[in-house]
Formats: structure tokens, sequence, C-alpha cells
């Protein structure tokens, strides 16, 4: 019904930029190629401060995704027997579990019904209980944003009450990194891992992570190495050499996808001088397409799955059928050219559906009306005045919300 191109709305892949899709579509360049050398070397650095990450923290791209970034972090931090706390809230803090347990170790998990979440209270309370029974646990981990729920935590308040009882804290960022506010070194947080292909806004294909001394240090501790292929002390010396700018080889890296790396974080932080001030720019950006498509969506009458704002990501919004409505609203979405996705959590299952809004098209506020039409069209008819009062909704937000784009958000 759309004579536009497809536009990509759902949590991952996401649009890229034109810079991007050119540097991703580059004949490939092979890992002793003195261009390629500078352009992971400058990658490398790059995530450290995207992340924020304090200068002895260790930065890794690594062939693969999400899911790979998970696994490696249970197996790199925890050996099997050692106690792990995780904060759940939807499918990929239930995987992250899972992951654990089948590492062999003991894991508690503090979850939420879907929508809500345990507080960074709730964790000092379970990590309090472990240390006063003499059996706390090795680490806390916690997905930042759930992309099944599109519930967000506050991640300062979990990595410091992990701190202060003696446990690491690991954070999944795959919904959230360079779209939430992350604050590495600032909040004491020892692991952040991501995929490429979220509000980094490149293809899939990476599995990108930047582990703190503390975390480091963990690996080196283990009484047994994890599998060859996701140990970091085996990635670890090739990511410094590269970052030396000299050439090194434990397995073949995927160079165009690296040199693709190299392009989308030098374009998140060309937005200001300083690290910090980029990346607040880009989280700003990220809180006004968010909050203007929300206001579209309330006009709409679509009520979120997150049982609160304060737990709303800014990558994602998750978002409940109206009554009589189910999955055939999707296939109507996309009919109009736009891609959204259906639900994911298994308990909420022909109940909702969500759409992305992370990366490049948080640039591009028509990209952001387009996929306002498209969804009230589907929902109430094109043209129709439901579709006009939403897109007057998202136009005011968009428009009041323009002084605060580049000021960086309160959260």
């Amino acid at each position: 019904m759309s004579a536009l191109p497809p536009l990509l709305m759902i949590p991952g892949p996401v649009e890229i930029s034109p810079a991007v899709a050119a540097a991703a579509a580059r004949p490939p360049r092979g890992h002793l190629d003195p261009v390629f050398i500078e352009s992971f070397g400058a990658a490398l650095g790059d995530l450290r401060s995207v992340w924020l990450a304090a200068p002895g923290s260790q930065s890794f791209a690594v062939p693969g995704g999400g899911t790979l970034a998970m696994e490696a972090a249970a197996t790199n931090l925890v050996a099997a027997g050692e106690r792990a706390l995780v904060i759940s809230t939807g499918v990929f803090g239930d995987r992250m579990a899972e992951m654990l347990r089948r590492r062999g170790a003991e894991v508690e998990v503090l979850a939420a019904p879907p929508g809500a979440a345990p507080t960074a209270a709730d964790a000092e309370a379970a990590l309090a209980r472990a240390v006063a029974r003499e059996r706390p646990f090795k680490a806390l981990f916690a997905t930042h944003v759930d992309t099944s729920t599109g519930v967000r935590i506050a991640p300062a308040g979990f990595a410091r009450a992990a701190r202060r009882h003696g446990a690491l804290s690991a954070f999944d960022g795959v919904c959230a990194t360079a779209g939430e506010r992350f604050e590495m070194a600032e909040w004491e947080a020892d692991l952040y891992f991501t995929a490429a292909q979220k509000a980094l806004g490149l293809p899939p294909g990476l599995a990108l992570w930047v582990a703190g001394e503390r975390a480091l240090e963990a690996r080196r501790a283990l009484p047994a190495p994890p599998p060859l292929s996701l140990d970091w002390e085996a990635w670890r010396p090739v990511m410094e050499a590269y970052e030396a700018r000299r050439p090194a080889y434990f397995s073949t890296p995927a160079t165009t996808l690296v040199a693709a790396l190299a392009v989308g974080l030098a374009e998140l932080l060309a937005e200001a001088p300083a690290a910090a001030e980029a990346m607040a720019r880009v989280w700003s950006r990220h809180e006004r397409a968010a909050r203007s498509l929300r206001a579209a969506f309330r006009a709409l009458g679509l009520a979120p799955v997150p049982v609160s704002p304060e737990l709303e990501a800014s990558t994602l919004s998750a978002l409940r059928f109206p009554a009589g409505r189910g999955g055939e609203l999707v296939a109507a979405i996309g009919a109009r050219g736009v891609a959204v996705a259906g639900g994911l959590h298994p308990a909420l299952a022909g109940t909702y559906f969500r759409v992305g809004h992370m990366g490049s098209v948080t640039r591009r506020p028509e990209a952001l009306a387009r996929t306002i039409a498209a969804i009230a069209g589907a929902l109430a008819g094109d043209g129709s005045s439901a579709a006009r009062e939403a897109a007057e909704a998202f136009e005011r937000s968009w428009t009041e919300s323009a002084p605060a784009a580049a000021a960086g958000s309160a959260r």
C-alpha cells in the first residue's frame, strides 16, 4: 500500500545511517590490512568512550550477537558452584539465568510480573541476606531494557548495591546501549554488553562489550577457563593489539562489520566534542523520539505494557492490542510499509506488539511520523480523524521538546 521504501521499526535490526550503510557495503578487507587495523583500533577506543568507561577497562568486538555476549558474560564471570543474582524483567533476564545454570552456577532470580520490575532496594536486600548467611553472590546480572517487555531499569542503583556487598555487576545492554543513559565508570559497573543491531545503529553480526578491571580479574581468577571461543583471555590480546594499531590473530574478525562499527561509533561521538556531552545528546534524542511517539500512541488509545512511565524504555514501545484486535494489526501496519514486531513474552502471547525507535531513525522525524501514520491507518483507517489526531499529537510533542534535544537526560 506504500510507494515508499520499507521502514524497519522493529526492536532490532534497525534502520542504519547512509554512512554506516556505505561502510557495510564496501568490499571486505583482510584483517592484516593497515586500513582495517586503524578502523578496528579506533572502534575499540570509541566503544570505551560510548560506554563512558574507565581507561583501565577493555573493549571487545567479536563476531556474533547479543546471545553470544550474554554467554561470554556468564562463562567469564562465574564458575560452577558460585552464586549469581539475576534481576529479570522479561525473556532475556530469564535467558541469562538459564545460561548461568548451564554454567553450573547457583542462581537466584528476582523477578516481577510482565511489565513491572524489581527495584534496586529489592536487590540490596537480597545481596545483604546472602552476605548475612555467608553465601554471598559472586555477581549480579540485570537487563537494562528487556526487548520482550519494553521495561527499563535504572542501572546505577543496582551497580552500587552490588559493589557495596562485594558482588560484580553485569548489565545486558542489548536493547539499551547508546539509547539509554549508562555511565560505566561513574556507576562503577563491571560489565556492559550489547549487540550491534540495536541503538548503536549497525547491521547485525557483532557482540560488543566493555569489561572493567574487576571483571577482568574475575576471569583471570576462574578455576577453569570458559569455552575457548568465548574466553575473554583468548580475545583480549587481540583487542589490545588492534587498539595499539598492531595486527593479531585468534579468530578472523568480521572485517566489514568492524568497518561499519567504526563509522557508527564515530557518528555518535561527533555529536559533541567530549564523549559525555555527545552521549547525553544521543540519549536525549532517543528520549525525544520516545516521548513524541508515545503522545501519538496515547491519542490512539494504545496502552503500554510497562506499568509506569519510569519503566518505559526510550528505545522501544511495547503496546497492548486494543480490544478485538490481535496479530493481524502487525500485518496491516506492515502492509502500509512499516515493519513492527509482534510480542515476544510467552505470558503475554497475542496481547501486544512492539515498535522499535532507536538509532539513526531518531534523527528522522519524518520516519517517526510515517510510523504513526501506518499504525493509525491500520487501527482506524487511513485519513481518519484518529489518524489526524495522532499525527497532531506527535508533531506537537516533537516541536515542544525541541529545546531539550541537546540538553541530556535527567534519568
